[in-house]
């Protein structure tokens, strides 16, 4: 049974984070070099790839007692919001042209750019903390994977005109925000719970 608040949560928080990141810039300068269908569909299925192994991480992570999962969970929040506030948005993706725009060149350009550029990606390593957190692995991953295909919607189809009317710097500090939220929520819960 799929939670809706546990959805919408961590569809919240992904997609938060994931404007920022530079997977998101990537998808952009694909978007504007290729046919956006073909791009999407490889840079969506990188990213369901990414979060079947963050919530297979975190559902290992249920197997340890509440509590240390909580303080474990409630620092990587904390340590997450350091790297986010620390990039604060900065980053550009090298990416390499396809020799023709077929299919599953431009495809498999935007699956293996993800693919590489999203392994052990702050949002993984979330979305593996909320598998974790919630011990719900069907809602955190549908959240997850929903955020992410929205934002690289968004990346490659609007990405220009989303930047131009929010500062990406906010954007990073409403992230940055949520997740230091979501530490402190976590270590407190392992303290008086």
């Amino acid at each position: 049974m799929i939670s809706f608040s546990v959805t919408a949560l961590v569809f919240g928080v992904v997609f938060l984070a994931e404007l920022p990141d530079k997977t998101a810039l990537a998808g952009l300068v694909l978007g504007t070099r290729y046919r956006a269908s073909y791009v999407f569909v490889g840079v969506a299925a990188a990213f369901a790839v990414h979060v079947a192994l963050a919530v297979a991480a975190g559902s290992v992570l249920t197997l340890l007692p509440q509590q240390v999962v909580r303080v474990v969970t409630g620092l990587l929040f904390l340590g997450g919001a350091a790297v986010l506030l620390r990039k604060g948005g900065e980053g550009d993706e090298g990416i390499r042209r396809p020799e023709d725009q077929s299919f599953w060149k431009v495809a498999g350009a935007g699956f293996m750019l993800i693919l590489v550029a999203e392994f052990g990606d702050l949002t993984q390593i979330m979305t593996a903390n909320l598998a974790a957190r919630y011990d719900d692995p069907l809602s955190v991953g549908l959240g997850a994977v929903l955020a992410l295909w929205a934002v690289a919607g968004l990346g490659i189809v609007g990405g220009k005109a989303l930047m131009k009317r929010v500062p990406l710097v906010l954007i990073t500090r409403i992230a940055a925000a949520l997740m230091v939220g979501l530490g402190a929520w976590s270590l407190w819960e392992a303290v008086t719970g």
